[in-house]
């Protein structure tokens, strides 16, 4: 007998349904830049991918994709049709970007609206695979962008990634709370750059402070995910495209994030399930 398991789609805001070819929308925010979410959103993914779930990863950060670099691709996407696109591949997950569709150093110099726009037809228009979880690494902050997502796309969970000091946890709170005011569940936070070990003496050093993202989940009552360390070979496996998960699946670093992966797919699937419809016919 041979087990095998299918992930299920969960309940998302109210009045929206599930995409079709997407089971589970999971949202990576922060309340402020420079935390490290493109970093951990697409180390997530890829972890999620490394557990045998089929994984897509969205760049929604129109004014600074990132994406692209962390996983190793270049290149334009085909259109068959002259209307829908394909995903770009790499490490075993499927990716879409603003940065697949311009040059590297064109600047996005649009208002709100045209930028919530190219969201909505970057992930809509793209001819997804059937995946078990789309990871949306948005931009920074509380604006336009994670407006439509609250509005227009189905979210089953969102996670915060925060730093450990007061100044990243402050802001955080207010992404937290965005989110619980649009009616998006908060799968919970993930600390990262909790802590930098040195590579010569181990000597362990909480650069950013300690404690910060325990202090914030009990403060809001929401899981700490997990706690990523401060190693210059995350950022440095990110630059050559093929992120620690995979560069250096051994090491502790990668172990961090596929156990936060893990702790957000338990948390989501205890989440309430989207039940299918069904109907028969006779023969």
């Amino acid at each position: 007998m041979e087990l095998t398991q299918r992930i299920t789609s969960h309940a998302v805001q109210p009045k929206l349904s599930p995409l079709q070819k997407v089971r589970n929308v999971i949202a990576v925010g922060s309340g402020k830049g420079g935390v490290g979410k493109s970093t951990t959103a697409v180390n997530l993914a890829l972890a999620l991918a490394a557990d045998g779930a089929k994984v897509g990863v969205l760049d929604a950060d129109i004014y600074g994709p990132s994406v692209p670099m962390m996983l190793g691709i270049s290149g334009r996407p085909d259109s068959p049709d002259g209307k829908s696109i394909e995903p770009m591949r790499a490490h075993g997950v499927e990716t879409m970007s603003i940065g697949f569709l311009v040059e590297q150093d064109t600047p996005m110099i649009w208002r709100g609206p045209m930028a919530t726009s190219a969201l909505s037809q970057l992930l809509n228009d793209t001819r997804w695979s059937d995946l078990d979880y789309l990871v949306v690494d948005l931009p920074p902050g509380t604006g336009d962008i994670q407006l439509t997502l609250a509005q227009k796309i189905p979210v089953a969970g969102a996670v915060i990634v925060t730093t450990p000091q007061d100044i990243a946890t402050l802001d955080a709170k207010k992404a937290l709370k965005m989110f619980e005011k649009v009616e998006v569940p908060v799968l919970g936070l993930i600390e990262n750059m909790a802590v930098h070990v040195c590579s010569n003496c181990g000597h362990a050093e909480h650069v950013f402070g300690e404690g910060g993202g325990q202090r914030m989940a009990s403060q809001y009552d929401v899981p700490l995910l997990g706690s990523l360390p401060l190693e210059r070979a995350i950022r440095e496996q990110g630059d050559a495209g093929v992120p620690v998960v995979l560069a250096q699946p051994d090491s502790a670093a990668a172990k961090a994030y596929r156990d936060a992966a893990r702790q957000i797919a338990v948390h989501l699937a205890m989440r309430p399930r989207v039940t299918p419809s069904i109907s028969a016919s006779l023969l």
